[in-house]
Formats: structure tokens, C-alpha cells, sequence
């Protein structure tokens, strides 16, 4: 589908796309190199005003760290859409890099500013529509929360033990449903992501001399997920997590077993989380067990 041709940049917007440029110029002349500055088009050089014209995180994130977004000119990721998954692994290679939490609140962060920029880039210049700029931004939301999950799931292994199903033996992962408009791939650049956690049955970890319950376990690591994503650091923040929508909103578990969800939804589920359990998606975890999950909970849902 082509997109309306742009139109010309309004005057009174030229001053400040002028003083950004110079002001890109300058950081980029502090460097030791042009890495590739020298080569950028005067087409190149039109979209980096009307895109700085109209976003100051553009403005900010480009003088921060001025070759982030000459690696994305250079590596041509601002002028064509992403193939499925290499969003997801782009995350995923600086995740694998940290070393600690502090260093993956970092790269997270960080990796949530290169793709905000790119995603503004090509939606300013027509380059992608309101559905791509959407699912894009939908996408970052599922690989920043999924990484996340994974990289702290196998260190909490590694400290509290493998949480395993009493009935079943077999090794518990959590499953994390996406509400609202991450649930429905309509994440906007401001909106904050609705999360609910589960894992599939009761339990305890093994492989460790002092074991904890599946629940406290996943707890823990809910806790230490929505740390990874939610604060404002002088990096930025990912994205503001509210866990409001689970059962019995702050004031109950942040995290409960799939009988325990099915019970409650069953016995005191009320229509609107009947409403906002239509957009429910597995954004993160255990995708087969979260099928299982929103299959459970379907005759509440749509009865």
C-alpha cells in the first residue's frame, strides 16, 4: 500500500531542524571518524529534518549517541521493515552479552532507544503506516519482555533450583499474557504494557539443597522482570509495566498457577475482565503451556 505523498516542511519548523542538524554535525565531528556521515544524500539529510522537526527524543537520542544512528543508516535499518524475528534477535544478542542485572536494565534500555528511533524514523517519513509502526513497536514490547524473562529465569534457576510440577515432573516455565493493546498489537510510543503472570502447576524447584515453592519462585522472578523493564534510570525506563488487570488487581499474587486463574476468572470473574481477556496474547514465556492457558479460559471468556 503507498502512503500519501509528504508534504513540505512548514517554515516555522525550519529553524529548529537546522539547529538539530548542526547541532548532529558537531557531535559527529567530536568523534574520531565520519562513519559514513560524509556519504548521507540531501534526501538523507531532508528526512533527518522533518524527522527531527517533529520528534525531540530524535533530537536528544541522535546527540547522545550519535553513531547509533549513523549504524542505522549505515546498516540501511531505517529504510525497509524488519523480516519476522530479527527484531527478537537483535535484543536478544545484547541480552546474551550482560553479565548482571544492572547490565541488562542497560542494553535493554538501550536497545529500546535504537529501535524507538528507527520506528519514529520510518513513520515520520512515510515509510511505514500506522499497522507496521504498531506491530514494530508491539514487537520491541514482546522481545524486551521475552529476553528479559529468559535471562533471569536461567539465573534463578541456577539460585533457587528448576521449579517442577508435582503431577506432572517435567520443568515450569511462566507464561506472560499481554492486555489491552499489547495483547491486540496496537502499542502506541506512549502507551505502558499490561501484564499478566502465570505458570502451569504447583510445585517446588529441585536441584538445590533449600527448595521454594513454584509460586514464590515465579514471583521472584516477576518481580525482578518488571524491574528489568519499569524504572527510569539515566538510561530511560523500557516500558511502564502495570500488572493491575490480574486477579484482584495490587492486592492480589503477582503471580498464579493456571487452576488458580481458571477458579478465580470461573467463580468472580466480572464482564469487564471478560472484555479485556478478549486481547489476552502470550507476548513472553511458555508459548505452548500459554496456548493451553487461553484455552481454559475461553469458556469464560466468550460464554
Amino acid at each position: 500500500m503507498s502512503l500519501p505523498t509528504l508534504a513540505e516542511l512548514p517554515a516555522i519548523l525550519l529553524p529548529k531542524a537546522q539547529r538539530a542538524e548542526q547541532s548532529f554535525r558537531d557531535a559527529v565531528a567530536a568523534l574520531e571518524e565520519d562513519n559514513g556521515l560524509s556519504k548521507w544524500t540531501s534526501q538523507r539529510w531532508a528526512e533527518f529534518a522533518r524527522v527531527c522537526a517533529a520528534s525531540d527524543f530524535v533530537i536528544e537520542q541522535s546527540l547522545r549517541d550519535p553513531l547509533m544512528l549513523l549504524e542505522l543508516v549505515a546498516r540501511g535499518e531505517l529504510d525497509r521493515g524488519f523480516a519476522p524475528g530479527e527484531l527478537c534477535g537483535q535484543v536478544a544478542g545484547a541480552v546474551q552479552q550482560a553479565e548482571t542485572e544492572d547490565e541488562l536494565g542497560r542494553v535493554l534500555r538501550r536497545q529500546r532507544t535504537r529501535q524507538q528511533v528507527r520506528i519514529i524514523w520510518r513513520d515520520l517519513t512515510r515509510q511505514a503506516d500506522l499497522v507496521q509502526t504498531c506491530r514494530d513497536l508491539s514487537d520491541m514490547a514482546d522481545a524486551s519482555i521475552d529476553q528479559a524473562y529468559q535471562w533471569l529465569y536461567q539465573r534463578h534457576c541456577v539460585q533457587f533450583g528448576t521449579p517442577t510440577g508435582r503431577r506432572s515432573g517435567e520443568a515450569q516455565h511462566m507464561v506472560i499474557l499481554g492486555m489491552g493493546k499489547l495483547g491486540a498489537v496496537e502499542l502506541n510510543l506512549s502507551s505502558d504494557i499490561d501484564l499478566i503472570f502465570a505458570y502451569p502447576e504447583g510445585g517446588e524447584t529441585v536441584g538445590v539443597k533449600r527448595s521454594l515453592d513454584n509460586q514464590e519462585f515465579f514471583i521472584r522472578l516477576g518481580q525482578k522482570l518488571i524491574k528489568a523493564l519499569d524504572p527510569m534510570t539515566v538510561d530511560g525506563f523500557v516500558f511502564r509495566v502495570d500488572m493491575r488487570l490480574r486477579p484482584y488487581g495490587s492486592a492480589g499474587a503477582l503471580v498464579l498457577s493456571f487452576n488458580a486463574l481458571e477458579q478465580y476468572y470461573q467463580d468472580q470473574g466480572r464482564d469487564w475482565e471478560r472484555y479485556a481477556m478478549i486481547k489476552a496474547r502470550v507476548v513472553a514465556g511458555d508459548q505452548v503451556a500459554g496456548a493451553q492457558l487461553l484455552d481454559m479460559l475461553r469458556p469464560f471468556v466468550y460464554r
